[in-house]
């Protein structure tokens, strides 16, 4: 909103050509989106726990460390994270640029679908929400939505291609393929934050990680200068995603003061669906989907310890851990909480340069 309004004001007033910088604009989304959520996250934590009062409920099959640990802390406090990431992005980003609002669409659509399922879940005091077919049938439809409506803002092959890490030139064209890929990808990435956040601090950080990783990867892969010199495919318009992600990164801040152990709260549903979602409609208009398995990969570990754990009880009635995700497996283990989820970080950032650096091997 800024943008549109005093951008157009520079060639009078010098000062305000300052919000024709992209950098600035993430920059000052980052601070107002941190800066809400501190302001915010007081009154918010105290009228959810009042209206909670028993906070989130505790699965019995989890950790048992849990039923203690964990027990009267309040959930849905992603909400936190939307309400500052939402207003930092409107007030920050150039609002006549349909990616953001695409993004927008699957991240608040997302969002609506976890508040929905912790609000089943606090009300009626158990673990389950909305069906998870329900739950799943509603994301696949905002995905495929937003998925219709970038592809309708791209032009030439970019609209159904599938560029791929490490090769300059290739751009698979999968036509209307592309849409159940960029649907699977979007709603994937969703499911995948979600069975990460088990911990205090465990999925937060590395999606503020990601999230910064395509901050730079949006800002390149918008600008044609810098993306003929790495060689990658330019997409006009994706920069202001920049801004979105930085909105992203400055709520997560925010929210992970709140969150860090032992936790005030919990984002719950609310914020993992749509943490995880803002990373795949973002990996999917820079054309770089493939690399957010690199990049989020930390998420797609913790999917396939769950899958492998599932399918190896069914067909042999033996686990291979002791508990899915991958972070109970540990837990069972007797690591510290603070221990998981450290190395847990570190491990994210270590995927996050392996994933950054497909943009210069070419």
């Amino acid at each position: 909103m800024l943008f549109n309004f005093l951008a157009p004001l520079a060639d009078d007033f010098g000062i305000f050509n300052l919000f024709r910088f992209l950098t600035f604009r993430t920059g000052g989304a980052v601070m107002t989106a941190m800066i809400l959520s501190f302001l915010l996250g007081p009154m918010l934590i105290r009228r959810l726990r009042k209206m909670q009062r028993t906070g989130q409920p505790i699965r019995d099959d989890g950790p048992g460390s849990h039923l203690i640990s964990k027990k009267g802390t309040p959930t849905m406090g992603g909400f936190l994270i939307l309400l500052s990431f939402g207003v930092s992005t409107l007030l920050w980003a150039d609002l006549s640029n349909g990616f953001v609002w695409a993004a927008l669409l699957v991240t608040l659509g997302f969002g609506a679908v976890g508040f929905v399922d912790d609000y089943l879940k606090v009300t009626r005091k158990s673990h389950r929400g909305v069906p998870g077919r329900i739950k799943l049938l509603v994301e696949v439809g905002i995905a495929l939505v937003a998925t219709i409506w970038i592809m309708r803002l791209m032009s030439g092959p970019l609209d159904s291609g599938l560029a791929v890490p490490f090769f300059k030139d290739v751009l698979v064209n999968l036509g209307w393929l592309f849409a159940p890929f960029a649907v699977f990808v979007m709603v994937g990435a969703s499911n995948a934050v979600n069975l990460t956040d088990g911990l205090d601090g465990l999925a937060i950080v590395p999606v503020m990680i990601a999230a910064a990783s395509y901050a730079l990867i949006a800002y390149l892969v918008g600008n044609a200068v810098f993306s003929s010199y790495l060689q990658i495919h330019s997409v006009p318009g994706a920069g202001e995603l920049a801004v979105f992600c930085g909105a992203l990164i400055g709520g997560g801040l925010g929210f992970l003061w709140f969150n860090a152990p032992p936790a005030s709260v919990f984002m719950g549903d609310t914020g993992s669906l749509s943490m995880g979602g803002a990373l795949g409609v973002v990996a999917v208009v820079t054309k770089h989907e493939l690399v957010l398995g690199v990049i989020g990969g930390l998420f797609v570990l913790e999917t396939v310890s769950v899958m492998v754990q599932v399918a190896s009880f069914k067909l042999t009635g033996k686990r291979v851990f002791r508990m899915a995700p991958l972070h109970h497996h540990y837990e069972e283990k007797g690591w510290a909480e603070a221990t998981i989820v450290i190395r847990f970080w570190i491990i994210a950032v270590i995927l996050a340069l392996i994933g950054l650096s497909t943009l210069k091997l070419r």
